[in-house]
């Protein structure tokens, strides 16, 4: 749902189209309706926006084509499964281990983030762990391929969360 780190995408085309969806009022507003409650089913989101059933999942359709609607998700907290330690780790590879690190974060289950990212580091991750002790394990697979930096995450003030849409933007305080 909320994935704020900034991508470059491949396919430029169905941005532009999904920047045309987003100038369409009705579209902004299955969108609001959507980012409130996911779940919410044809017929509510038609009803809602005064629109057919099928006109709504056409639009919706396009909005997912057009890659503006990415997927839905379940967010489950961390700390309920058991996993109530979390933290970032920045990874500056050896050289000819980036394709290592992507294959090992992205076969670890405790690592739900992995980035690319500009600077001397090139991955940051975050990895939820079920106590502080299992770090080492994390750590201790990743050295094998470079250089790494941890920081747990004490609180989050700032939760994840969904930009702002079309109409929503406010200026920076």
């Amino acid at each position: 749902m909320a994935e704020s780190a900034f991508k470059l995408k491949g396919n430029s085309l169905s941005h532009l189209r999904g920047r045309e969806l987003l100038q369409d009022a009705r579209n902004v507003e299955l969108l609001r309706l959507l980012r409130d409650d996911a779940r919410a089913s044809l017929s509510e989101l038609a009803r809602r926006v005064r629109m057919s059933a099928p006109a709504v999942r056409e639009r919706v359709e396009r909005l997912k084509q057009a890659g503006v609607i990415q997927a839905y998700r379940l967010e489950i907290d961390p700390q309920a499964l058991g996993y109530p330690v979390a933290a970032f780790v920045r990874i500056r590879p050896m050289p000819g281990k980036l394709p290592k690190i992507v294959e090992l974060a992205r076969g670890m289950p405790q690592v739900t983030e992995c980035h690319r990212i500009t600077g001397e580091d090139c991955f940051i991750l975050k990895v939820h762990l079920e106590a502080l002790d299992r770090l080492d394990e994390v750590l201790d697979r990743f050295l094998a391929l470079g250089q790494t930096t941890t920081s747990l995450i004490q609180s989050s003030p700032v939760p994840a969360r969904t930009l702002p849409l079309p109409g929503e933007r406010s200026k920076p305080v």
